[in-house]
Order: C-alpha cells, then structure tokens, then sequence
C-alpha cells in the first residue's frame, strides 16, 4: 500500500524548497481545488472511486498518499506517448515534456494546457521535524480532482513530480 515514507518527505521538502523554490512556487497563479464552490467536472461518490481503482491507486489519487520511489514501471518509461489521469483518463502529460531524473518518480516540465490545476497540500507535513515542516504545491486533474504529485525544484529545475500511479500511458504509434 503506498504511504508518506520519513524518507520520502524529507526528500521532498529540501527539493521543493532547496534555494528560492518557495518564492517561486507561490509567485505561480494557482486555482485551488479544495474551494467550497468548485466542482469537478467528474464527480464520484467514495465506493465508485473503490470500485474504479486498486487499492494504491485509490490511495494516491483520492487520499494523497505517496508512491514508494521507483515502485513504478513509470518512472523509467520514456517512450514517445501521452501519460492520463487514471481517475478519469484525461491527457495530462506528455513524453515529449518529460524530464529525466533519477529519483523514482515521474518529472515533467509543464503539463498539457488547462489539464492541471494546482492546490496547497493538505498533508503539509513533510518532515520528522515538525518545527521545519513545509507547505507543498499539490498537482491535481482538473476534471476529476485527482492527486498528481507536487510542484518541486530538482537541480535547479521547477518540475511536476509525478506517481507513476497516477498516470495510465499510451504509447503513440511511430
């Protein structure tokens, strides 16, 4: 079962916010999610989203959990293809943005246009240390509300880090 692993945390809150992510992130216009009056356009009651998706898929989509690095056949995929939401199938990514970094998850440069929105992460603890705790920018689908990953800086690089377990890919024909 996927989970927030100390490690993955820890991981998470020096990349995203190693140097001037921070001001960078936040200067970012973001639509967030979790407003009382947006509504996505796919609406599941809890027992279809059940029904929809195996158990680590319904962990990371619809409880924000985190996939373990490199569990995904994903995250070493770089075929020329789409990537979709596995909650609603909706186009979201794109090989031909994909970032190559070793870390085990799935990077991307930008996302397909109007297909992602951002929101502040409701687990914002990323750290043992809750002194130094960080607040992360989510990924969501925007059609289904589904989480994605977050928005980090790697190397220098503001990127959307991804679960493999997220996505659904299809490769395009050569």
């Amino acid at each position: 079962m996927a989970a927030h692993s100390p490690a993955r945390r820890a991981f998470l809150t020096t990349a995203a916010f190693a140097g001037s992510a921070l001001p960078v992130a936040l200067a970012a216009p973001a639509v967030h999610a979790a407003t009382d009056t947006f509504e996505f356009e796919i609406q599941r009651t809890d027992a279809e989203w059940q029904e929809k998706l195996t158990p680590e898929q319904y962990e990371v989509l619809r409880h924000q959990a985190t996939e373990w690095p490199g569990s995904s056949p994903l995250s070493k995929q770089y075929e020329t293809g789409a990537f979709h939401c596995h909650g609603c199938g909706l186009h979201v990514y794109d090989s031909d943005w994909r970032v190559e970094l070793d870390k085990g998850w799935v990077f991307f440069a930008h996302a397909q246009p109007l297909a992602v929105m951002m929101n502040i992460d409701s687990d914002a603890n990323y750290t043992m240390d809750p002194a130094n705790a960080r607040t992360m920018i989510e990924v969501v689908c925007r059609r289904c509300g589904s989480h994605l990953g977050h928005l980090v800086l790697i190397e220098g690089k503001l990127v959307h880090c991804i679960n493999g377990t997220a996505l659904d890919f299809r490769q395009r024909a050569a």
